[in-house]
């Protein structure tokens, strides 16, 4: 039990508050994250943590379970990285052709898109690429030569080549 100064509206008291040491199971705002230990009070933790299930008591199971799941995740992390930082080699080789019909001034009917340039990463390299992944800031709407950055995780961001080109009209079209 600790001693805790407590406003009484006249003045402070000193009263002999109960805390009890409790695993955060969830993310609670402005409290603690999920995986973390913290004391709080014993109130807090009984009425509203557990029972809402944010949080369990912190037993040696508890703690044993935690390090094992820190472990786990830590082990998923490394293989992730590994994968993503040879996707990242591979996406950085290639060079992207897209091709779009063309008005006046080289610009575009349409644009290319986030999603042009996941799908054509995807079918040239065989991984799925998400489309928010692709940084792009807005759709290509003009002819060129782009750099385009992905995010493929919290540390590794690769860089596509992507050559915007003059659709060739089809004979079909011009008859």
């Amino acid at each position: 039990m600790h001693k805790v100064a407590v406003w009484c509206g006249v003045g402070w008291d000193i009263i002999w508050g109960v805390t009890m040491k409790v695993v955060f199971l969830k993310d609670v705002p402005n409290v603690a994250s999920a995986g973390q230990m913290k004391e709080v009070a014993d109130g807090y933790g009984r009425n509203y943590l557990i029972p809402k299930k944010l949080a369990v008591l912190a037993t040696s199971a508890e703690l044993k379970k935690l390090e094992a799941q820190r472990q786990a995740e830590a082990r998923r992390e490394a293989k992730f990285g590994a994968e993503a930082g040879a996707l990242s080699q591979a996406i950085a080789s290639l060079e992207i052709k897209l091709s779009a019909k063309v008005g006046e001034q080289n610009r575009l009917y349409g644009s290319i898109t986030s999603g042009d340039i996941a799908a054509e990463v995807q079918r040239l390299t065989g991984k799925e690429i998400d489309k928010r992944k692709v940084e792009l800031a807005e759709p290509i709407k003009e002819l060129g030569s782009y750099e385009i950055p992905i995010k493929l995780s919290k540390d590794i961001t690769a860089k596509v080549k992507v050559l915007v080109e003059e659709k060739k009209a089809d004979k079909e079209e011009k008859a």
